[in-house]
């Protein structure tokens, strides 16, 4: 006879509901049971201080070890007595294991690619300002404790303009941005929320409603569905759940219902992906802690196109009472408990052959190396942000890009990266070549061909194209390449004989991955692109359309590796690299632009589109030297002269090397001469601006690091901040 022990932390079983129907089925089924806490074990002689139930009531005894254990209690106040529990799960079979919290569920769905479609985009909140970022992208939002349970402390909220809408416990306010602040920063501080988009799953007479799914193993050990029904919350409520006023229906009544001929096509839908979800589950559990799960419950929406999206995965799921379906789940848990008891060896095989198909399964680790004369650091950032939504990514750091730093990055990837993502700089030939030599990579970016470096090849971007078609010849040749349609010389890249994928990105141009209604928002970048069939809008907390580009490269590859839209979304949402295009407000409403990492022509004019898209006053341009242009310094100098007259700048100001030579275009194109300035002079320079600089203003500061124009951001800050 099988003896199935039930674990619990509390000691008395009279007050666990679900101890009479564990032992009346048990003995229905021909199994001995008992109930017992931690404390009650002796190891010593093997022997357990357990409740049996007899004669109308529970009554202690002595019992030996049992052959299996159903670990009921709660995890974390069993987590006192975890010695004792591990001890025992080092003799006996338990039935089941915590499958962890919500935010650990969802990453290992995440990691492990399958189902990673079905899941929401959802990230633990660091603060209140990563919270107004991700509301800023998706504009509705929930918002709920990551170790939530029964559905209490979930907000949802709304962006309207300048205002707030908050529903949840009993809250339905209307907030200014401070008072939503405050709220956010108070219920941080008690304890750790994540932050989802909102997926509209609602009836037709507008109630929200979700789908349980409540799934077990039987005595077999094989996965059945104990029930799927329908949840709907009260009207003008956001909360399904039960415990908060939401109520149940039958599933074939409610399908019927609400999507008629498509009901039998739903119902199946729900029920193979019931069984597949908790056959991956419990496949991920084997192969990441040598366990197996007996039971979980999902909580899953519809959206108006009928895709599943997965809300949460529970372990040990409640019951709806109305269903008397209390005693079909211990049926199957008892079951289940003899099956494990008398098949150990089975399962323990078992288990080792999922380690092994692990192992044999894992695919090629891409590795994206990306060049470019302009953008390589901010793409690799947006790329890095997406791909990390799921995988553990190896990211260079930013502007490591020479060979020396890739022998470094060599060094430092190992197996527990999913992805690497890395920038290949160059000066010269041959530089890119050493690059791939060190680390070939399967995936790869060529931002754009511009003149960053131009000077090093005789003035010629056919030669700068050349350099940059070393990364094409050293990659994979079976990979995928993603070029830059609209810019013109990408036409001089040496693709003819590449084997792999090519992927096209663009603005103006019909390309594979393409941005319309492109536009400046408060925060950065709208835009919107056609993606996996279907529109997208989308947003990057940066300025300038040359940054969409950028953007539109990291999708291009993310979509490659089967990252849904959502997740693209969520991780545009990145952490913008320093002194590129950062916005500093300072005192009397004075807006200053940092863009002082690099310089070359596309560069500079890329930057004053930003300046004049962001100001609604006077306009002031600080401009520093552009290195390595060689012999057509001049001409591209006279260049942007005529670009800065023609967009209408109030104030130039030139700093360095040669640079009089925009300003002397600028005036012979018409631009007033005591609105021009030049400096070699770092304080003669700063001496003007504390003269000129006046309320309003905005004032963009675009230069080489090697210029050290970030000392005059930071003079300006300090002065008028």
């Amino acid at each position: 006879m099988t003896i199935i022990g039930m674990l619990h932390h509390r000691k008395d079983p009279e007050t666990v509901m679900k101890a009479y129907a564990f032992a009346a089925v048990a003995q229905a089924e021909g199994a001995k049971f008992f109930y017992f806490s931690p404390g009650e074990v002796n190891f010593s002689n093997r022997t357990i201080k357990g409740q049996v139930y007899e004669k109308g009531g529970w009554q202690t005894k002595i019992m030996p070890f049992p052959n299996v254990i159903y670990n009921a209690g709660s995890p974390e106040k069993l987590a006192k007595s975890k010695e004792t529990i591990d001890k025992l799960k080092k003799e006996i079979p338990f039935t089941t294991y915590s499958i962890g919290n919500k935010w650990s569920v969802n990453r290992r769905l995440k990691e492990a690619k399958d189902f990673a479609s079905y899941l929401i985009p959802t990230e633990v909140v660091k603060n209140a300002d990563h919270f107004f970022k991700f509301l800023s992208t998706f504009e509705k939002v929930v918002f709920k404790p990551i170790d939530g349970r029964k559905g209490k402390g979930i907000f949802f909220i709304v962006q309207e303009g300048g205002r707030f809408t908050v529903k949840g416990e009993g809250t339905n306010s209307s907030y200014g941005k401070s008072q939503l602040n405050g709220f956010i920063k108070q219920k941080l501080s008690k304890e750790t929320f994540i932050v989802q988009p909102y997926i509209q799953s609602v009836t037709k007479s507008g109630q929200v409603f979700d789908f349980r799914l409540h799934v077990q193993k039987d005595g077999n050990g094989e996965w059945v569905i104990t029930t799927i029904y329908p949840r709907i919350a009260p009207q003008g409520s956001i909360i399904a759940n039960i415990n908060s006023g939401g109520y149940t229906n039958y599933l074939d009544p409610f399908l019927e219902h609400e999507f008629k001929e498509e009901a039998f096509n739903i119902r199946k839908k729900l029920e193979f992906f019931s069984l597949s979800l908790a056959k991956h589950l419990d496949e991920l559990q084997m192969e990441k802690f040598g366990e197996m799960i007996d039971e979980i419950g999902v909580d899953i929406g519809m959206d108006g196109q009928l895709k599943l999206w997965i809300y949460e995965v529970n372990w040990r799921p409640g019951c709806p009472p109305a269903f008397y379906l209390e005693l079909d789940v211990v049926k199957n848990t008892i079951k289940y408990a003899m099956y494990i008891a008398k098949n150990q060896i089975a399962i323990q095989k078992k288990i080792r052959e999922m380690k092994r198909k692990r192992t044999a399964k894992e695919k090629k680790t891409p590795i994206i190396a990306i060049t470019g004369s302009a953008g390589k650091t901010t793409t690799k950032a947006f790329l890095s942000s997406i791909l990390s939504k799921k995988w553990n990514v190896f990211e260079s750091k930013d502007y490591w890009n020479t060979t020396e730093h890739t022998k470094k990055h060599a060094a430092e990837i190992n197996s527990s990266h999913q992805a690497v993502v890395l920038e290949y700089g160059m000066a010269y030939p041959g530089v890119i070549t050493e690059h791939c030599r060190i680390i070939q990579p399967n995936m790869s970016i060529v931002t754009n061909v511009g003149l960053a470096h131009v000077g090093n090849f005789n003035g010629d971007p056919r030669g700068v194209a050349k350099a940059k078609s070393e990364l094409i010849h050293g990659m994979d040749q079976y990979g995928v390449l993603c070029l830059n349609r609209d810019n013109d010389n990408s036409r001089f890249l040496e693709t003819q004989n590449f084997k792999g994928k090519k992927i096209t990105i663009g603005i103006q141009k019909p390309a594979d991955y393409r941005a319309y209604d492109v536009h400046y928002t408060d925060q950065g970048m709208g835009f919107k692109m056609k993606l996996q069939n279907e529109e997208v809008e989308l947003f990057i907390p940066i300025f300038g359309e040359h940054h969409v580009y950028n953007a539109l490269s990291a999708i291009a590859i993310a979509d490659q590796l089967g990252f849904s839209p959502m997740e693209i979304k969520a991780g545009l949402l990145f952490k913008k690299p320093p002194r590129r295009l950062t916005i500093y407000n300072c005192k009397d409403n004075i807006t200053v632009i940092d863009d002082t990492v690099h310089s070359h022509p596309e560069g500079v004019r890329a930057a004053i589109d930003v300046l004049m898209n962001l100001a609604k006053h006077r306009k002031i341009a600080i401009i520093g030297q552009m290195r390595e242009l060689g012999d057509i310094r001049e001409k591209e100098y006279r260049k942007l002269g005529d670009y800065i007259q023609q967009q209408g700048i109030d104030l130039l100001i030139t700093y360095g090397f040669r640079t009089e030579e925009i300003g002397a275009q600028a005036k012979k194109r018409g631009m007033a001469a005591d609105k021009i300035h030049h400096f070699t002079d770092r304080e003669k320079l700063h001496a003007l601006l504390s003269k000129l600089i006046s309320k309003d203003d905005t004032i963009l500061i675009k230069g080489a690091s090697k210029t050290n124009m970030f000392e005059t951001v930071k003079f300006i800050d300090q002065n008028y901040s």
